[in-house]
């Protein structure tokens, strides 16, 4: 991923998902798409080390789902819809749930995609739009391109951080 072009400082805890201490001393801001493998790979990576530091009161995790125009990415634009943006814990699992079914919906039509986050996970279609479209404008203006970007400080990265990276960074923040 080029990095080059990302204006970090544009990037604000302000719109997205907030889970942990808005008083956390670091943020740790996530531009997702629910159907991109390499986002869910993140998660997956990261879910552990991100957990410890929230539960700590270190980091607040602010996860922005992130609406493409992609072809392919689409599918995660409807899975958006069904986030609770009010309930951020339970919105955490509810993106742990959509990303383990991934490979049974992410080929479905966008209609489909729409019936089983309702029938099959359960879920309720939210209001999301207003936050929706602030996070496409952040995107467009920070020159936020693919996902998984994710941005702690000066720092931006993608999926091919290891835990043992991510804590060390998270700590190198808090040190500062």
């Amino acid at each position: 991923m080029d990095i080059s072009q990302i204006k970090a400082s544009i990037v604000t805890p302000e719109v997205g998902i907030h889970v942990g201490d808005k008083a956390a001393p670091v943020k740790v801001m996530s531009f997702i798409n629910l159907r991109c493998p390499f986002c869910r790979e993140w998660n997956e990576k990261s879910q552990e080390v991100l957990t410890e530091f929230i539960q700590a009161g270190k980091i607040e995790l602010i996860i922005k789902p992130f609406d493409k125009e992609k072809e392919s990415l689409q599918r995660g634009n409807v899975a958006h819809r069904y986030l609770d943006y009010s309930t951020p814990e339970e919105t955490r699992e509810t993106i742990n749930k959509i990303y383990s079914t991934q490979d049974e919906w992410g080929s479905l039509s966008l209609e489909e995609v729409a019936t089983y986050m309702e029938s099959k996970l359960g879920l309720t279609e939210q209001d999301n739009k207003a936050a929706s479209e602030k996070i496409i404008r952040e995107a467009n203006e920070a020159n936020v391109v693919f996902v998984p970007t994710v941005i702690v400080g000066e720092h931006i990265f993608d999926e091919h951080i290891s835990p043992e990276q991510l804590r060390t960074l998270l700590n190198s923040e808090l040190a500062k």
